[in-house]
C-alpha cells in the first residue's frame, strides 16, 4: 500500500510499540582467540562478572566458549577471535553502567548486533566484553506524519518496515542483510536504493549514544528530530560510521518515506562489462531517478541462476528498479531502455508483481551466499570500493581482469548507481596460498579507487582488514585528527580496539 492510498484510506494514524525477539544464528567456530600484545586487561576477572551480573541479572552474562565464539566472529574472513565475556543489556542505563564496570577496570567493550558486517568489526580482537544489543528491540516512537522514528539497537531494518508498512512508510536503506538500524548507524550502511535515497549518513537525524566512561550522549540534543539544523558540530555523523570505537549508540532517530505508488523492476544483460557500465554512467548523467541499478558481472550471474533458480542470460548484466507516480515511472523506463539498447543491451525482462520483484532482489541479496556455493566447503572474502561514476568502468573491467588473471573464484556486484561495487571470493581454507593471493587483489583494487579519487571501501567500514589502507586514503593529517578525537572521546582505548586505527 503506497502513502498516498494511506491517506485516501484514512484520516488519522494510530501509533503503537512493537517487540521483536531476534537472536543471532549460532556460529560453530573451534579456534582460540591469538594472543596479542596490549596493555588492556587481558582477562574479565570473577568479580568484574558478578558486577556485570548484579546490572543486567545472571541470565543475561555468559563465559561459555560456544558463546563467547558466536560472537567472535562476523560473516568475515577474519579468524574468529572470542571475548571474554558476553552480556545483553535491555536498557541504556544497564548499558551505561556496564560501560562504567569496563571503564573502571580497563576492560575492552565491543558493541554487538546481529553479527552481519562483512570487515570483522565485531571480533573480540582483544577480548574484553561483547555487549549484544539485540535485546534493547524496541520501536520507541513512531512520528509517521514527520516522516522519522526512533528505534533501540536489537530493532532490524526489515522488523520496522513491517512494523510501518501499514502506514504507507518505509525506510529504504538496504544493505542486505537482516542488520539492525542502529548497527547500520555504525557502519554507515548502504546499500541497493543509496542512489536514490542516501546512505545512512543523510537518514540518521538523532542518536543516543553511550561513551566509554557511561555517560550518555544525545548527537543532536535529547528528543530533537529536525529535518535540518546548523546548530554546533556535526556530532550525529560524527558517530555515523564510527563502528563502535567511539561509542555506543542505544538509540537512533531516521528518516522515512512514503511508499511509492509505482514500483517496477527490469534485467538487461549486455555482452561486455564495458557496455554495462556505460549504460550506468549515462543514466546517472541523464538525471533520471533510479531506485536500484545494480550490475552483476558473468560469474555472479552465473551463481545467482544455480543458487536462486533463474535462467538469466550469462552475461554482464543490470538489475534496475523504478520507483514514484505510474505516468513518471513509465517516462523513466522509456529512457533507460533506450539508452541501454544504445550499449548492446537486450530487451528488458519485467517484474511487475511484489512476488517476482522480491524474487528478483531475494537473489541479488543472497549473492554472497551464491558466491560461495560455487565452491563448496571455502569461506568468503569480501571487499568493497567506491570511485567517482566516470571512473566507474575502467576499474570494474581492470579488476575483473586481475580476477581472472590472478587464478581465482570470484564475483563482481555492484550499488553501481553511486560507484560503490564489491567483489565476493571464495577462499579454500585448506590452501593456505589462496588468502595472501586474494589479499594482495584487493588491495590493488582498493590501491585503484583510492588512485583515481575514490575510497577503499564504499560501505563495508575498515574494521580489521583496511586500516592500512584508510591511511593511505585521509592522509597523516586527517588520521591525527580522527586519534585525537577517539583519544578525548575514549581516553583509555577500550571501544572496539584494534579497528579502524593501526595500533
Amino acid at each position: 500500500m503506497s502513502f498516498l492510498q494511506v491517506l485516501r484510506k484514512t484520516s488519522g494514524i494510530v501509533l503503537r510499540k512493537s517487540l521483536t525477539n531476534y537472536a543471532p544464528t549460532t556460529v560453530t567456530v573451534h579456534q582460540r582467540r591469538q594472543k596479542s600484545t596490549h596493555t588492556l586487561a587481558k582477562e574479565v576477572s570473577d568479580s568484574v562478572v558478578e558486577a556485570l551480573t548484579s546490572v543486567v541479572g545472571a541470565k543475561n552474562v555468559s563465559t561459555a566458549l560456544p558463546v563467547r565464539e558466536q560472537h567472535g566472529r562476523d560473516e568475515s574472513h577474519h579468524i574468529c577471535t572470542p571475548p571474554d565475556a558476553v552480556v545483553w543489556p535491555q536498557s541504556t542505563e544497564q548499558v551505561s553502567q556496564v560501560a562504567r564496570i569496563c571503564y573502571d577496570n580497563s576492560i575492552p567493550m565491543i558493541p554487538f548486533g546481529t553479527g552481519t558486517g562483512l570487515e570483522g568489526g565485531a571480533v573480540g580482537y582483544k577480548g574484553g566484553v561483547t555487549i549484544n544489543l539485540t535485546k534493547m528491540d524496541e520501536i520507541v516512537e513512531l512520528n509517521a506524519e514527520d516522516f522519522d522514528v526512533t528505534v533501540q539497537p536489537g530493532v532490524t531494518r526489515e522488523t520496522l518496515n513491517n512494523y510501518i508498512k501499514d502506514q504507507g512508510l518505509w525506510f529504504p536503506i538496504d544493505p542486505g542483510a537482516h542488520a539492525s538500524v542502529c548497527g547500520m548507524c555504525a557502519t554507515s550502511a548502504s546499500g541497493t536504493n543509496a542512489v536514490r535515497y542516501g546512505t545512512m549518513r543523510e537518514n540518521v537525524m538523532n542518536l543516543e549514544v553511550v561513551l566509554a566512561d557511561g555517560t550518555i550522549l544525545h548527537t543532536s540534543g535529547p528528543g530533537k528530530r529536525s529535518r535540518k539544523t546548523s546548530a554546533g558540530y556535526n556530532l550525529t555523523n560524527l558517530f555515523v560510521g564510527s563502528e563502535g570505537t567511539l561509542g555506543i549508540i542505544t538509540k537512533a532517530t531516521v528518516r522515512l518515506y512514503g511508499i511509492p505508488e509505482s514500483m517496477m523492476s527490469a534485467v538487461c544483460s549486455f555482452e561486455t562489462v564495458h557496455s554495462a557500465v556505460d549504460t550506468v554512467t549515462q543514466v546517472m548523467q541523464c538525471g533520471i531517478p533510479m531506485a536500484r541499478i545494480e550490475f552483476l558481472d558473468d560469474v555472479m550471474i552465473d551463481a545467482c541462476n544455480k543458487f536462486s533458480n533463474l535462467s538469466h542470460k550469462v552475461t554482464p548484466t543490470l538489475f534496475l528498479e523504478f520507483h514514484g507516480a505510474q505516468e513518471a515511472v513509465k517516462a523513466q523506463v522509456e529512457l533507460v531502455e533506450e539508452l541501454a539498447h544504445m550499449n548492446g543491451g537486450s530487451e528488458f525482462q519485467w517484474a511487475e508483481k511484489q512476488e517476482d520483484r522480491n524474487k528478483l532482489w531475494k537473489a541479488r541479496h543472497n549473492c554472497w551466499y551464491a558466491t560461495l556455493a560455487l565452491r563448496p566447503g571455502t569461506r568468503g572474502y569480501s571487499t568493497d570500493v567506491c570511485v567517482p561514476i566516470s571512473k566507474l568502468p575502467d576499474i570494474i573491467v581492470a579488476t575483473k581482469e586481475d580476477i581472472i588473471n590472478s587464478s581465482i573464484v570470484g564475483t563482481i556486484v555492484g550499488h553501481v548507481g553511486d560507484g560503490n561495487f564489491h567483489c565476493f571470493i571464495t577462499v579454500d581454507p585448506d590452501n593456505p596460498e589462496e588468502l595472501p593471493v586474494i589479499k594482495k587483489v584487493a588491495q590493488r583494487m582498493a590501491r585503484r579507487a583510492i588512485a583515481v579519487g575514490g575510497t577503499c571501501t564504499g560501505e563495508h567500514g575498515i574494521g580489521l582488514g583496511k586500516k592500512e589502507l584508510l591511511i593511505e586514503e585521509l592522509g597523516d593529517g586527517a588520521m591525527m585528527v580522527m586519534r585525537q578525537l577517539k583519544a578525548t572521546l575514549d581516553p583509555k582505548g577500550l571501544m572496539n580496539p584494534g579497528k579502524v586505527f593501526l595500533n
